[in-house]
C-alpha cells in the first residue's frame, strides 16, 4: 500500500524565514508530503504565499492551518465564525472541559489537541469521544513531549495517552500523530513517528494511518468544502451550464 505521509504540526514561527526554510527542507528529506505550520493570529497572505512557494519547490504540499486556544465557548464560536473558511485545518487547543466539549461537537473543528502534561487537565474521555465521533473531529497527539521528557513524567504522559487513544479507537475517532517540534534535530521520518505511536497503544496499521490516511483525509475533506464547486458533502458542481 502506497501512503502519503503528513506532519500537520511543525511548531515554528513562520516569520522566522531562515528557520522555517531549514525545517521544511528537512521535512521533505525525511519523506513527508503534507506539512503545516500553524498560524495563531490573523491570516498574513504574504507569509502564506512565501511558504507555499518554498514548499512547492521542495515537493511539499503546504496545508494552511490555524490553532486557537479559546478561554470560553463564546471565544471558540467567535473564532470559528471568523476564520473557518480562511483555513484548511482548524485545531482547537483544549485547556478546559467547557471548551473541549464544545469543540468536540462542532463540525467546524478538525483537530482536538490536549497539550497539558497534567492528568487533571486532559479532558479527552468517553463523553468527549462520543461527541467527536459525531462531528468528525480527530484527536491530535504531538510526540515532542515523548522525545524530550524523561523519567516519571514521561511514564505518566504515556499512561494518559494510552487511555485517550483507547477511548478514541472505541468510538472510532481518528487519531492524528504530529511531531509538534520546531527543531531540526527533533524531526522524525513518518514511520519513526508511527513507531512512537506504538508506545501509546496503536498497532502497526492504526499507527501508519495516524501519520498518513487520517491527516490526509482531514486536509482533502476541507479542501473540497472550501472549493467554489462544493454544494454539500458528496455533491459538487462538475460543470456549469448556460441558463435557458
Amino acid at each position: 500500500m502506497t501512503r502519503t505521509f503528513a506532519d500537520l504540526h511543525l511548531h515554528i514561527n513562520p516569520k522566522d524565514q531562515q528557520a522555517t526554510q531549514r525545517l521544511i527542507t528537512k521535512a521533505a528529506q525525511l519523506g513527508h508530503h503534507y506539512i503545516s505550520i500553524p498560524f495563531t493570529s490573523g491570516l498574513q497572505e504574504t507569509e502564506v504565499a512565501a511558504l507555499k512557494a518554498a514548499c512547492t519547490k521542495l515537493g511539499l504540499d503546504f496545508v494552511l492551518r490555524a490553532d486557537f486556544k479559546p478561554r470560553t465557548q463564546e471565544d471558540l464560536m467567535r473564532f470559528l465564525r471568523k476564520f473557518r473558511r480562511q483555513f484548511e485545518v482548524i485545531c482547537i487547543v483544549c485547556d478546559s472541559k467547557e471548551v473541549a466539549r464544545q469543540a468536540a461537537k462542532d463540525r467546524r473543528v478538525d483537530l482536538l489537541n490536549f497539550p497539558s502534561l497534567d492528568y487533571h487537565k486532559r479532558f479527552f474521555d468517553r463523553a468527549e469521544a462520543e461527541l467527536a465521533s459525531c462531528s468528525l473531529a480527530a484527536l491530535e497527539v504531538d510526540v515532542k513531549p515523548l522525545l524530550v521528557m524523561e523519567g516519571p513524567a514521561r511514564v505518566r504522559l504515556l499512561s494518559s495517552l494510552r487511555r485517550e487513544v483507547a477511548v478514541a479507537l472505541e468510538f472510532h475517532v481518528p487519531v492524528v500523530v504530529s511531531s509538534g517540534v520546531g527543531e531540526e534535530n527533533l524531526l522524525r521520518k513518518p514511520r519513526d513517528l508511527a513507531s512512537l505511536a506504538y508506545l501509546f497503544g496503536l498497532d502497526e496499521e492504526h499507527a501508519l494511518d495516524a501519520v498518513s490516511t487520517n491527516p490526509a483525509a482531514v486536509v482533502l475533506r476541507n479542501r473540497e468544502k472550501l472549493s467554489s464547486r462544493f454544494i454539500a458533502p458528496g455533491i459538487s458542481v462538475v460543470k456549469e451550464g448556460k441558463s435557458v
